[in-house]
């Protein structure tokens, strides 16, 4: 069995933590690089579901996108949210380890993954980097044309099932083949979007106004498809686990959870009488 150094070495192959933006937190929250690894799990967001989970399964690492701790904290007590979940996870031997913008701008990362889960191949970065090669989102482009009807279907079959749903906006009958994507709440990529000259921006989080402002615009614009956060970002937990699999063929068992932790449980549409 690998050291738990060895993993995190491994994943910092893959995605490399100068990729992060110079407000994140990623790398090892908690855990003893010494210790080591037979199981890992992959998930989205380091929340009770995905603890309870790996407990229960019997793993000693969480491979989370999300960091647990993000903003700057002066404790961890146990009668705190994020508290509770450290010492959780230090009283049950269980390592938590989170990738998250360097993830998303590592190539391949959280948006090739979600990329190709829709079927595009991808032919470069939306906001590349210096080298041309990382950055935030990725362009694509489909097999052939469909309508933006038929388009939408697609990114919701894709996508694991979550109670929001999928949404667009622009004409049903608009020829689609060249798409924008990025993981992640990714209004603010609008106008990179525009300017690539794609047919449609498929990411999360899509605010009233940037998008409104976005349409109105007089210039031809992308069609927008807007996911949930967690849906958009869940792909990348396959990937993920790829590179661990990869590195430690046989001797480290990876498991990708598929509890949802969408924040939004209920839909209810107003009933016409």
């Amino acid at each position: 069995m690998p050291a738990l150094a060895e993993v995190i070495a491994a994943l910092e192959q893959a995605y490399p933590p100068e990729l992060a933006e110079s407000w994140d937190a990623v790398g090892l929250v908690c855990g003893d690089p010494a210790e080591h690894v037979d199981k890992v799990l992959f998930c989205v967001d380091p929340v009770d579901e995905t603890v309870d989970e790996a407990i229960a399964g019997g793993a000693q690492l969480i491979v989370a996108h999300h960091p647990l701790l993000l903003r700057g904290v002066h404790g961890v007590p146990a009668d705190s949210t994020k508290g509770r979940l450290v010492h959780r996870l230090i009283r049950a031997g269980v390592a938590l380890y989170c990738a998250h913008t360097n993830a998303d701008s590592a190539s391949p990362g959280v948006s090739d993954a979600l990329a190709d889960a829709i079927g595009l191949t991808v032919l470069g970065p939306l906001d590349p980097r210096e080298d041309g090669v990382t950055g935030i989102g990725r362009i694509g482009e489909l097999p052939a044309p469909e309508p933006f009807s038929a388009f939408v279907e697609r990114v919701a079959n894709a996508l694991p099932r979550t109670e929001p749903g999928v949404y667009g906006a622009g004409d049903p009958a608009r020829p689609i083949r060249r798409v924008a994507v990025s993981g992640g709440s990714g209004d603010s990529y609008l106008k990179r979007a525009t300017a690539a000259g794609v047919d449609a921006y498929v990411t999360a989080d899509l605010r009233h106004h940037p998008a409104g402002e976005h349409l109105a615009d007089i210039a031809e614009v992308p069609a927008l498809v807007g996911v949930t956060h967690w849906a958009s970002e869940w792909p990348w937990c396959e990937q993920a686990s790829g590179v661990v699999r990869a590195a430690f063929a046989g001797n480290v068992d990876v498991h990708v959870s598929t509890r949802c932790t969408d924040p939004w449980t209920l839909r209810a549409t107003r009933t016409e009488h």
